[in-house]
């Protein structure tokens, strides 16, 4: 498939629905490692979050304006970046991720040690891992890398 033609847009209260069912399908396709009831608790923290609290950015597919993925940065750092899964492998991340660095100044990401396709995408951006935590940042046992990009 030929890279289709995007446009990344800032985030509003209309594209929420959309946000959810991306960020439970993209979970869902690619965090095999979830447990069921980890699974079960993330997505209620994730329908309770505000988006607002972060600098959240879509990529909308054109002409129809469907929404493919979706960035979110705070503090310099990607704290989420979710697609479809039929929009995964197609470049679209890597266009969302070099937004966030050079629109929002990202220079950090934390990614799960067991989503290896995931670590292995920000490695190719350039990230490298510099920590390694036992459990996530919910106190369960999902390490994590931290990686920031390597400015050398």
């Amino acid at each position: 498939m030929q890279d289709p033609s995007v446009s990344i847009l800032p985030y509003s209260e209309s594209d929420r629905t959309q946000i959810l069912e991306v960020w439970e399908k993209s979970v869902l396709a690619t965090h095999h490692f979830l447990m069921p009831a980890d699974f079960a608790e993330i997505k209620a923290l994730v329908l309770s979050m505000d988006f607002n609290d972060f600098e959240v950015y879509c990529l909308k597919v054109l002409p129809s304006g469907e929404l493919a993925g979706f960035i979110g940065v705070a503090d310099r750092k990607i704290e989420m970046l979710f697609f479809s899964p039929e929009y995964i492998g197609k470049g679209l991340g890597r266009k969302l991720v070099d937004f966030a660095l050079t629109t929002l100044k990202a220079t950090q990401v934390d990614v799960n040690e067991q989503n290896g396709l995931a670590v292995a995408f920000y490695e190719k951006l350039g990230f490298k891992a510099y920590e390694r935590t036992e459990k996530d940042d919910q106190g369960k046992n999902y390490p994590l890398l931290r990686m920031k990009l390597n400015m050398g």
